[in-house]
């Protein structure tokens, strides 16, 4: 009986053991999970804060990719813009010249019937038809329908477009981070049900490593001359104009192998300020003959109109100022013996034509080619920067600081074609083309890893 109280006794002292160590493992127990789950809340919110920090990079990226894309439109309508005004002052030199050759053609100088005999029924119907274009000479005026359209051109080249190159240039850093607040915001934002306690109030943005403003930089407008004409170029509109017609017969025994000749011609040019200016004129030629001089051909002015580039552009062909209205007082020949330095005996040109051209020019004004932005080194085809968020969380209802957390982000704004040339030539980056697109930069993020940067 003794035996089995003194057992009873122990087993009592050995529960009490177990008691007092079970409720240290408790606590201890407790004290882990309260220190793991901190530690959960705290890898859980830099997760979420780095997501966040990610999409706002992301955005801030496709901002800068926009502004790109919108810089290279900006630099194909100008060039559109500059396009449409050869196009114009190649149309306002024809309607000039269509009216004028209705004018000759209207004074039977030379007459309808002789251009036929002598060249053909087709010129002689193209002249006859210059008879419909009496009034078009009026279009051709700086105050006439394509004069007024030229200088809208003008002005939509010389102020729209360069003023909203300037201003997506200067404004993206901010509209960048904008964004990029923006979107930090409403990741920030509680969800619907949560209290005031679980608001994250306070966080610091800071935007480093910006290579935006040694990106881009403005270009003089004449850079842009070369790729102009290669554009232009591509329309036969404004292709020479030039064509030479000679009739069949012997005209002159002195000179039995030149004939008479119908001589059109045209040009449009880009002169050296980026300024457009066209001229088209036609005039026969009629083969003469005489003991002093020999062959030489009287010049019929038919048809003439140039639209300069400038009020003081000197025509490159030979011409004169103010030219005789007409030669019945005198040998043509002999006036242009005294008065020009013009080769009547070939030649190749319309002098007298390039001359009433001259005297009866419409003055254009214009501002040439206009400064655009571009590339700054043509062999970089990506933008970057990076990003750090300091986030604080406080207890609301308590007004306790809480745990601060810090992430970092980088985003590029990179050149790429959607699809691959078909001459699989490779496409240096550019701001004409818009192919920039937005991505999160594991080359950046990796150098902020590292601590090579910042």
């Amino acid at each position: 009986m003794i035996a089995v109280q003194a057992t009873h006794r122990a087993h009592s002292g050995q529960r009490g053991q177990v008691l007092v160590l079970g409720m240290v493992l408790v606590g201890l127990a407790l004290v882990a999970f309260a220190r793991y789950f901190s530690a959960g809340q705290v890898v859980a919110s830099r997760v979420r804060q780095s997501h966040a920090l990610d999409a706002a990079a992301y955005s801030g990226a496709l901002v800068q990719a926009r502004a790109l894309n919108m810089l290279a439109y900006l630099n194909r309508a100008q060039m559109g813009h500059h396009v449409a005004m050869a196009h114009l002052v190649t149309l306002a030199s024809w309607a000039h010249f269509a009216g004028t050759e209705a004018q000759q053609r209207g004074r039977g100088n030379p007459p309808t019937h002789l251009i036929s005999m002598l060249f053909g029924a087709d010129h002689g119907a193209a002249y006859a038809a210059a008879s419909r274009a009496t009034s078009m000479r009026a279009d051709a005026g700086e105050s006439g329908r394509l004069g007024a359209a030229y200088a809208a051109h003008n002005r939509t080249v010389q102020h729209v477009l360069t003023t909203a190159q300037h201003q997506v240039v200067q404004s993206l850093p901010h509209a960048r981070e904008q964004a990029m607040r923006a979107v930090l915001r409403e990741s920030f934002a509680p969800a619907p049900g949560q209290g005031a306690e679980t608001r994250d109030d306070s966080f610091i943005l800071t935007v480093a490593n910006d290579t935006w403003p040694a990106f881009v930089q403005r270009n003089p407008g004449q850079d842009l001359r070369p790729f102009l004409l290669d554009i232009a170029g591509l329309y036969q509109f404004l292709d020479r104009r030039d064509h030479t017609a000679r009739n069949n017969w012997v005209v002159s025994s002195r000179c039995p192998s030149r004939r008479h000749e119908l001589r059109r011609r045209g040009t449009t040019q880009l002169d050296g300020a980026g300024r457009w200016q066209s001229i088209d004129t036609q005039s026969f030629h009629a083969l003469r003959s005489n003991r002093w001089i020999g062959c030489y051909f009287r010049e019929y002015a038919m048809g003439w109109g140039w639209i300069p580039a400038a009020a003081t552009h000197q025509l490159a062909d030979p011409y004169v100022e103010n030219p005789p209205e007409n030669f019945s007082s005198q040998d043509f020949w002999r006036w242009v013996r005294e008065s020009t330095r013009w080769d009547i005996h070939g030649g190749n040109a319309n002098p007298l034509a390039n001359s009433r051209a001259v005297s009866q020019r419409q003055r254009w004004s214009g501002a040439g080619l206009q400064a655009y932005f571009d590339i700054r080194n043509p062999g970089s085809s990506a933008v970057g920067f990076s990003a750090t968020l300091e986030r604080t969380y406080r207890d609301a209802r308590n007004h306790t600081d809480g745990m601060r957390v810090h992430t970092r982000s980088a985003a590029e704004t990179f050149f790429v074609r959607p699809e691959p040339r078909t001459d699989r030539r490779r496409e240096s980056a550019n701001l004409f083309r818009p192919y920039w697109q937005a991505r999160l930069s594991s080359r950046l993020a990796g150098m902020l890893a590292d601590g090579s940067m910042p």
